[in-house]
């Protein structure tokens, strides 16, 4: 990974670049190893002013030199997570031996104005943007009725953005380090009533990378590979108005139970976590779709300690979206970093004590798509 957070002396490339060579330069191999990549991007073309961005990064790590195939993969927010699926799938059906990853978003190069009305781009345009509509107040919808269906509170809520803090401040590539309390995380100004600005996620430039290759190849670049044990990727209606409920994202728990049964597991097996916790709303639903407590008790979760580096399931060791950063097309490809770095014992200060398996989830929009990992050690 690279750092994430406004990183105004890098551009794009380099920050795909410099990704996808250090994960190279970690497996020990070289681009005449590598048979393809995979590149997870919402919208270079809109942030940067340049499409084709599989083709740049290819061109400028050396690998088009070779004439392989780079596939752009792009799903909102869930760009990476759904170009990591894609990837695992075509080393999996033996299409490929070895095949590099990666997830980059370069946001700062407009507006904040500009870059939320990118941002918002991933839901819909024509029923809820052109109606006025954000992104946070979509969330914010969500909250609301969590809060008025389950009792959810503010400062529930509050709790989800501690623990990222928390988590973050041990993180050397984390956007934000500081850590805050709940009283300063309830009492924030607002952005979308109930959601102020400590329940968002910031925007963010980064990238990061994977090297995915069949497990008698990955034993000779690692001593402690990690293997992806099962996959599952969903839709939904892209619009909130079309759905059953606001205090549910079908696509995760869907997406969840294929992770599941293919990997022949069950939330009772996940030892940590990763989920998309752009909003706090966000992550206190993941934790309840993906089956860790039932519906309604996300908040009283995060509340009690439960999903804590110390609790019995820790949630975003790196600090999720919340304080690790947001750069778009990186989400998915960074969680499985920290996942994988987790289960291989070296997260340094924030490291888990010995888990098994890691879980991640991704979400494009608000769950017009999502897709979840279930990775474990062998």
């Amino acid at each position: 990974m690279t750092p994430f957070g406004e990183l105004w002396d890098r551009s794009l490339r380099t920050l795909g670049i410099e990704a996808g060579l250090n994960a190279m330069v970690d497996a020990g191999i070289t681009s005449e190893e590598v048979d393809a990549l995979y590149v997870g991007n919402m919208s270079s073309g809109r942030f940067t002013n340049q499409e084709h961005i599989s083709a740049v990064i290819a061109d400028h790590t050396g690998l088009s030199a070779r004439n392989l195939p780079a596939i752009r993969v792009e799903a909102g927010e869930a760009s990476g997570a759904v170009a990591f699926r894609d990837a695992y799938l075509s080393v999996a059906s033996e299409v490929y031996d070895i095949v590099v990853v990666g997830g980059a978003e370069k946001m700062t190069d407009v507006s904040d104005a500009m870059a939320h009305e990118i941002f918002a781009t991933s839901v819909d345009q024509q029923w809820e943007v052109f109606l006025g509509a954000t992104v946070p107040s979509l969330y914010a919808m969500m909250a609301r009725r969590h809060m008025h269906e389950y009792g959810t509170t503010k400062e529930q809520l509050a709790s989800v953005a501690v623990n990222a803090h928390k988590n973050g401040s041990k993180n050397p590539n984390a956007q934000f380090k500081n850590q805050i309390s709940v009283e300063a995380a309830a009492k924030a100004g607002m952005v979308a009533s109930p959601l102020g600005m400590l329940d968002c996620a910031p925007i963010s430039d980064g990238a990061a990378a994977l090297v995915l290759a069949p497990l008698d190849i990955a034993k000779r670049m690692t001593d402690h590979p990690v293997v992806i044990a099962g996959s599952g990727v969903a839709t939904d209606t892209i619009s909130l108005h079309h759905r059953e409920s606001l205090t549910t994202m079908r696509s995760t728990s869907v997406a969840a139970d294929l992770a599941y049964r293919r990997s022949g597991m069950t939330p009772e097996h996940v030892d940590i976590a990763e989920v998309h916790d752009n909003f706090t709303i966000s992550g206190i639903m993941a934790v309840e779709d993906l089956g860790f407590v039932e519906k309604g008790q996300g908040g009283p979760a995060f509340e009690s300690g439960k999903f804590d580096i110390e609790g019995d399931l820790p949630v975003n060791t790196s600090g999720g979206l919340k304080a690790q950063g947001q750069p778009l097309g990186a989400i998915g490809i960074a969680q499985v970093v920290e996942v994988t770095r987790q289960l291989r014992g070296d997260a340094g200060d924030r490291q888990v004590d010995s888990p098994q398996v890691g879980l991640t989830q991704c979400v494009g929009g608000t769950g017009g798509t999502s897709v979840v990992h279930v990775m474990k050690v062998i």
